[in-house]
């Protein structure tokens, strides 16, 4: 991992929450990444994620956005966790107000960030000559409204990630020749999981298992995944009340241990390390969480002959959807954002799986060298495309 490029600390003076914000690389004075709260982050995870986000702005094709990212070392379910989180954003205003773009992710809300940043005056942010882009300001608007719409019933921000997960596992699936009716096991259940697992089963795809922060619940025929997420609460966690007979709930630390095809870690870093890749029994791996695997799992895998479609190739969509639309890239609307983040998501993992093949090496070291980011920029943003048509 190479150094980033600022790291600033923060130390709250009502808790005892500790914050990071790292920056990995400005694009023309401009970077982004989101804001996660869990009591195990660390700043060396924030540094971490900076870094993937770096990778994960080149994948989604931005010649607009750097890599960074914040994280907040505290409990999201804690009573006070909103205020916490106001209070790491006001200390982190500064930065934001100058084109570092923090916005959600693990433990935090997209509505809440933003909430905070309207309330110092905030809209999006955005660098000093971005704010006077009319252009810009249009695209800001547009996708204000885009947060506010809904696709198969969930709004637009809550599965644009997850279902660019699914059209990344499909992809890597089909370059595999894999039978249809693959099984797939889900860990994790918030936005990414829950949106991921409804893709991928409108795909044709059987979810076989799924695991939340207190439960795995497992189906040999596959799991009624819409109703799952109909009466999931806020935490992204599921209501046993709501399962059918014949499900089988298990320990959560058990979902390395049901059989299938392919396996999406949609939560934490480092749930698949040392001590139980080994359990690893799919041939596919889609990394829907930031860094899910630790460098000791990762070489497990790698033994193994696993396939790989790693983060920053196959989460990429809420960012996809943040540049393409801010900057008039694409229309706003639900369908056409979901069809470009398809798009990208489907030609990158074949370039990845084409180009690891014909270089026999493993998928992620093929991925940090096509979608290696440039870390040292100093030019102020300018209008990539001031006059230019929506697509």
């Amino acid at each position: 991992m190479s150094k980033p490029y600022l790291v600033v600390e923060w130390n709250d003076t009502e808790t005892d929450a500790k914050g990071w914000m790292v920056v990995h690389n400005f694009v023309k004075g401009y970077t982004g990444g989101g804001t996660r709260m869990h009591p195990t982050v660390t700043k060396e995870e924030v540094e971490r994620l900076a870094e993937a986000m770096a990778y994960k702005y080149v994948a989604s094709e931005s010649e607009t956005t750097g890599g960074c990212k914040a994280g907040i070392s505290y409990d999201y379910k804690a009573p006070d966790a909103y205020d916490v989180l106001r209070r790491f954003m006001i200390a982190m205003m500064p930065y934001v107000d100058n084109g570092v773009s923090l916005g959600s992710d693990l433990g935090t809300k997209y509505e809440d960030v933003l909430g905070i940043f309207r309330e110092f005056g905030i809209d999006i942010p955005l660098t000093q000559s971005m704010k006077k882009d009319p252009a810009i300001l249009q695209g800001i608007k547009d996708y204000d409204e885009l947060l506010t719409k809904r696709i198969d019933g969930l709004l637009v921000n809550d599965v644009v990630t997850g279902y660019g997960v699914a059209f990344s596992a499909d992809e890597a699936w089909k370059y595999k020749k894999g039978q249809e009716g693959a099984k797939v096991v889900i860990q994790g259940f918030g936005c990414v999981g829950a949106s991921c697992a409804l893709k991928l089963s409108q795909l044709g795809y059987k979810v076989v298992g799924i695991s939340d922060a207190n439960l795995l619940v497992t189906c040999e025929e596959g799991l009624d995944v819409p109703k799952l997420i109909e009466h999931k609460n806020v935490y992204g966690e599921m209501d046993k009340a709501f399962f059918e007979s014949h499900y089988k709930i298990r320990p959560n630390s058990e979902w390395l241990d049901v059989a299938s095809d392919i396996l999406i870690p949609c939560a934490l870093e480092d749930v698949i390390n040392g001590s139980n890749a080994d359990k690893v029994e799919a041939s596919l791996l889609v990394e829907a969480a930031n860094i899910p695997v630790s460098a000791e799992g990762d070489e497990i895998l790698k033994e193994k002959n696993v396939d790989i479609v790693n983060d920053f190739v196959a989460n990429l969509g809420a960012i996809r959807a943040y540049d393409a639309v801010i900057f008039g890239l694409v229309k706003a609307e639900p369908q056409a954002v979901i069809d470009d983040i398809e798009r990208l998501c489907r030609k990158n993992v074949f370039r990845l799986f084409t180009e690891a093949k014909k270089q026999n090496r493993y998928q992620r070291d093929v991925a940090y060298d096509i979608f290696e980011p440039i870390k040292s920029d100093s030019l102020e943003y300018t209008s990539p495309c001031p006059t230019a048509a929506v697509q």
